[in-house]
């Protein structure tokens, strides 16, 4: 790994921490980050010329595969016409009439360039439609870096041990409200403690950010029920499930209608990009049609707006992608779950539908505090092995594995082998235990 410890060495020099996000310094896990240099289908090489399986996809929007040639061609050719014009162009107007098409109850799209700046003028938006200051959101959920949302966060926050951030005004914060994932009468106590007062209740579908964790039945169908009760709007924030799931992200594939919708990634087909959306009548309170402010030079860039449509024309068009990835997530999960149960070593497997997380504990994980009871130096072992393997997997604990449709049987069978002799070298009395009995 000499030019990937290299780099990094160059790196710090002039990046803080050696890094542009945080969760890539590798410090949850104690190693030195690899650099990467290309990659291809479900596989990466670092810049040492090392391949691996690659169960991150870019944290989620390589459904398809890295480098999948409908979306290289289609960025290819909107790159020889120009990379950023800061005007309108006919490719905003077409992935949003898809997206449209594709969604459960969204009228509207405005395009922004990240998660993060979705899910902070979806909120604003929350704000300026009801006249309504206070929002909920969930412990060990992350919405993104807006200062009003690191506030018991998730993600890279969650396992570096700062779910908060200093920076953040008490001021700015004040209006969070905190909740329990999977909760219910943690969300209905701050109704009848905040009156009148709530905005919107802001969650991710699936918790995503925790590792993976599942809403429990009735969980999304009760905040709906609350919300409307309440006179709140239900922003899901979809930066991860969207058109992953389902073509039509969690509305579709829990049946559960939300207010607003926050995208991310997915929907740049690898650029970056950020969208959100809803009824029309809520859509048109934004600028220019209403009171609500927001703007980006950069937002609908012509040449992220490729990639984009590329990719969800190609999911709209192949609906089976969808059951061929849940198909191979469930044979790496369960595979894994397997070798879990039958050497009794405590580590729970989560999986919704392509998402899966390994969790180091003995007990069901189905909350944030479930999620938090996991053993760390359990991951940073497991991690360390499964790289050492050629599997590249999330560098931090409270993540998920993403699979994607260029995986294949082979690469989970071996990525399931390299998990096997891992467990076997992290639990070896445990296991042998086991045998002798």
């Amino acid at each position: 790994m000499e030019r990937s410890f290299a780099w990094f060495e160059r790196a710090r020099r002039v990046l803080p921490g050696g890094v542009n996000s945080p969760v890539r310094a590798y410090r949850a896990v104690g190693l030195t980050p690899r650099f990467i240099a290309k990659a291809d289908g479900a596989y990466i090489w670092d810049a040492d010329g090392r391949k691996y399986i690659d169960y991150v996809c870019s944290w989620g929007p390589m459904i398809l595969g890295h480098n999948h040639p409908v979306i290289r061609e289609a960025v290819e050719r909107a790159a020889a016409d120009g990379l950023s014009f800061g005007a309108p162009t006919w490719r905003e107007v077409e992935i949003a009439e898809r997206m449209v098409r594709m969604v459960p109850n969204i009228e509207m799209v405005r395009m922004v360039n990240s998660g993060t700046e979705a899910v902070m003028s979806a909120l604003r938006l929350a704000r300026g439609a009801t006249g309504r200051e206070k929002i909920i959101k969930f412990e060990g959920c992350y919405h993104g870096h807006s200062d009003c949302m690191l506030v018991k966060a998730g993600s890279s926050a969650m396992a570096g041990g700062c779910p908060s951030s200093a920076g953040v005004p008490s001021g700015t914060a004040k209006d969070t409200l905190t909740a329990r994932y999977n909760d219910l009468d943690s969300v209905r106590e701050l109704f009848e403690e905040f009156p009148g007062e709530i905005a919107c209740v802001i969650v991710e579908p699936v918790a995503a950010n925790m590792g993976v964790v599942g809403p429990q039945p009735g969980f999304l169908e009760g905040l709906r029920t609350l919300c409307d009760k309440e006179g709140a709007l239900l922003l899901f924030d979809e930066v991860i499930t969207g058109f992953r799931l389902a073509r039509g992200g969690a509305q579709e594939y829990f049946g559960v209608r939300a207010d607003l919708v926050a995208f991310g990634k997915i929907i740049g087909g690898g650029m970056p990009v950020g969208a959100y959306c809803g009824s029309r009548a809520l859509m048109e309170q934004v600028a220019p049609c209403g009171p609500v402010y927001q703007a980006g030079t950069l937002a609908g860039n012509p040449v992220a707006m490729a990639a984009g449509l590329a990719q969800l024309q190609y999911l709209e068009e192949h609906p089976d992608v969808y059951a061929v990835i849940s198909a191979r997530a469930d044979k790496l999960a369960s595979g894994m779950r397997q070798m879990a149960d039958s050497t009794g070593i405590g580590v729970q497997i989560n999986q919704v539908g392509s998402l899966v997380a390994p969790f180091f504990t003995p007990d069901r994980v189905d909350t944030f505090e479930g999620a938090s009871r996991s053993d760390l130096t359990k991951y940073a072992a497991y991690f360390s092995g499964m790289l050492e393997r050629g599997i590249y997997l999330a560098p931090a604990q409270f993540e998920a594995m993403f699979l994607s449709a260029a995986h294949t049987d082979s690469d989970v069978e071996e990525t399931l082998s390299a998990v096997q002799s891992v467990f076997s070298a992290l639990y070896p009395s445990e296991i042998q235990s086991l045998q002798n009995h």
